[in-house]
């Protein structure tokens, strides 16, 4: 394990660039580029199930019917006898 001692005497710190200095080193064509074109890196990107975005619901929607519930656990529509709890509504599979 080092030994650091914290009473000896600091080094100077190191002196920052003049501002000359950051425009020079800014301006040189060795300096790094960005991409400030974003939009074309983000569209070559697949996301899984993008070509399903315009396709029309094909099921149809029923409404919830007065002999079911709704579990507040897994929030699926459920038939009332499947009801573990006859003053909750929570199914018997996520009792």
């Amino acid at each position: 394990m080092a030994i650091t001692d914290y009473d000896a005497p600091r080094t100077p710190a190191i002196e920052e660039d003049s501002l000359e200095e950051l425009r020079a080193r800014r301006n040189t064509p060795d300096s790094a580029k960005v991409d400030v074109d974003e939009t074309e890196l983000a569209e070559t990107y697949d996301l899984p199930g993008a070509d399903q975005l315009d396709e029309e619901l094909s099921v149809p929607v029923v409404a919830q019917q007065a002999d079911e519930f709704r579990c507040t656990s897994c929030f699926l529509v459920r038939h009332r006898n499947q009801r573990a709890y006859p003053d909750r509504d929570v199914c018997r599979e996520c009792a």
